[in-house]
């Protein structure tokens, strides 16, 4: 949008010796406008159209092809992958967050949510309704699964092809602003996972326009990769690095998650992921913006600064943590599970050095994983027992407190809340809700049998789903029951308030406690007492220890105590600041302490804190 007036349009065609520009204003009915687009150096073309204005629709004839395309680059695309693009006015919503300065990495509690799964009308509108809930509970960053157009009328969101056009699905671009305004209001931060390393199998028109957004020397799992450094790749990391910083700019994000960043490969001499940041951090201006990444082959350049030779990103994730989480709340030990014991020393190895694998051979992956953390921010590691990956990758969908006992659910529950890296809890964990989340995809209907199958094979590389016959009734990634199923029930926000209340308290407790608030790693060792039982003190200074007992085994009569870190600071006793069998939140109750003689609780975390001895 020009402000005198008409709409500027350029793209980039290196393939192409013309290019028009076909327009239709909503009033013209079926009648289309035609404007050649001059030709300008290294492939591009533009033209401006003076009676263009908002709500017009365009597309791009290239050469003499009888196929009108849609722009790579379109803000909004009403009818789909494969129709007209829409002028949108980015400038005609009025934000109301001037006030809102950005977020920074310690102190946020991520919440990773599907617009189209989290409520029943899955609409950036019906979202906004259940985001004071959220922030009641103690979230303090939402983070929005990919919303670049893709093909289908439901999907994860992972097979993007128009990078800059929030689905249709969910409403249009300024619904999509007024959900981060009211986030905003709300004290609620909002970040996007973005998928910069692959196009979406169905309508990806870029090859139409240049055979160079393509890689040819490096590849993906999910199919090409993007070109960051080859032959012509200075427009693709444009428009990669354009498309972080307008989301930020545009839509006042505070920020992204970036989508398995083993698979951007780029041998140039500034990565592309350092290029991005960079821009994305600029389009932010004066407020403050995090940006985390996906990176399966856990490297820590990825989190370390730019001018170090890393990318310069805030924070990774950290799968370790979950897979460990998993075997020991389940006993599920196959597949990838199958690196890890789920032994209490791993789980404090996780807490307290973040990777667990930071340069040692995997041997099913028959490969050296992981590099070292030392000196890392523990804030820099995201942790969870969910997010859509994981709950998803299995026969039934089933979330972790269908997995496990109740008690080991609170129990690991207060380990991911209370842990000084940076929790992520998935859509509905907070209210255990009750349904499934699954793989879901609407395809074409060949790719649609073959996406079918090629789930079927991954999850078959699980034990028990390959014990199977065929896939579980119901989980069908191509069947819109199988979206439906996974839409959350917010009655249940009520129906399992206890739920609720646990991770209520606990996340006061992480927020308001000085010594959890600290969130150092360094501050903390632990023990392994038991076979599933171990102890974590957090050594507070001036505001005094805390003693975390985690127990997911039977009742531990613990003795001898030979062990430095349970005894209690001097002039003090322990006192239970916290257990999670309390009645409040679904348990037994907790036994009266006796420190004398230690006796941890079953499939239970208990906080102590010293108080004075009289």
């Amino acid at each position: 949008m020009q402000s005198r007036g008409g709409v500027h349009f350029r793209v980039w065609a290196p393939r192409r010796k013309k290019v028009t520009l076909v327009t239709q204003a909503p009033t013209q009915g079926s009648a289309f406008d035609q404007l050649e687009m001059q030709s300008e150096a290294n492939g591009y073309f533009s033209v401006l159209a003076p009676q263009a204005t908002a709500g017009w629709r365009y597309w791009f004839r290239l050469d003499n092809d009888d196929f009108n395309y849609p722009d790579l680059a379109s803000r909004f695309q009403p009818d789909g992958v494969h129709g007209a693009s829409e002028v949108i006015d980015p400038n005609a919503y009025r934000w109301n967050d001037e006030a809102w300065r950005g977020v920074s990495l310690r102190g946020q509690v991520i919440y990773e949510m599907h617009i189209g799964t989290f409520t029943r009308a899955g609409t950036y509108e019906a979202a906004i309704e259940q985001l004071p809930k959220l922030a009641d509970v103690g979230v303090t960053l939402l983070e929005v699964m990919p919303l670049a157009e893709f093909a289908g009328n439901f999907g994860w969101g992972y097979d993007g092809v128009q990078w800059f056009a929030p689905t249709r699905l969910y409403g249009r671009p300024d619904d999509f602003r007024r959900f981060v305004d009211e986030a905003h209001r709300l004290g609620l931060g909002v970040i996007l996972d973005v998928v910069y390393n692959h196009f979406g199998p169905t309508g990806n028109y870029s090859n139409a326009f240049s055979d160079d957004y393509i890689s040819r020397k490096h590849s993906t799992e999910w199919g090409d990769a993007i070109n960051f450094d080859g032959k012509n790749s200075q427009p693709v990391r444009e428009l990669v690095a354009g498309n972080a910083a307008y989301w930020v700019r545009e839509f006042h994000l505070d920020g992204l998650r970036l989508d398995a960043v083993q698979a951007i490969e780029d041998d140039s001499s500034e990565h592309i992921l350092a290029v991005l940041q960079k821009q994305a951090r600029q389009a932010a201006g004066n407020r403050s913006i995090v940006i985390f990444a996906e990176d399966e082959h856990q490297k820590v350049q990825r989190i370390t600064p730019a001018e170090q030779g890393g990318s310069g990103l805030d924070g990774v994730w950290n799968d370790d943590f979950h897979h460990s989480a998993r075997v020991a709340g389940v006993g599920h030990a196959e597949f990838y599970y199958s690196d890890y014991a789920g032994t209490p020393q791993e789980l404090i190895s996780a807490i307290k050095w973040g990777y667990l694998y930071q340069g040692q051979w995997n041997a099913r992956q028959n490969r050296f994983r992981g590099t070292p953390t030392l000196n890392q921010d523990a804030a820099r590691f995201v942790t969870f027992l969910q997010n859509h990956d994981q709950v998803a990758n299995s026969a039934h969908g089933r979330r972790l407190h269908e997995l496990t006992s109740p008690g080991r659910f609170r129990a690991l529950t207060t380990l991911l809340l209370l842990s000084p890296n940076t929790p992520l809890l998935f859509q509905g964990q907070e209210f255990a809700a009750s349904n499934p989340f699954l793989y879901f995809a609407d395809h074409e209907v060949d790719l649609a049998k073959l996406v079918r199958e090629g789930r079927w094979e991954f999850l078959r590389q699980f034990g028990r789903a390959a014990g199977l016959a065929a896939p579980m009734p119901g989980t069908d990634p191509e069947s819109q029951e199988t979206f439906e199923r996974c839409q959350l029930d917010w009655r249940e926000w009520e129906q399992h308030n206890r739920t609720v209340a646990l991770h209520r308290d606990l996340l006061r407790l992480r927020r308001e406690d000085p010594v959890f608030a600290s969130q150092d790693a360094g501050a903390i060792h632990g023990s392994v007492v038991g076979n599933e039982a171990f102890v974590l003190r957090y050594f507070g200074r001036e505001h005094g220890d805390r003693l975390l007992l985690i127990n997911l085994g039977r009742d531990l009569e613990w003795r001898p105590t030979a062990e430095p870190l349970v005894a209690s600071p001097v002039g003090a006793s322990w006192r239970v600041l916290f257990s999670s069998e309390e009645p409040m939140y679904g348990g037994t109750g907790t036994a009266l302490l006796d420190t004398k003689s230690w006796r941890l609780l079953g499939h239970a975390a208990v906080v102590l804190e010293p108080e004075p001895m009289k």
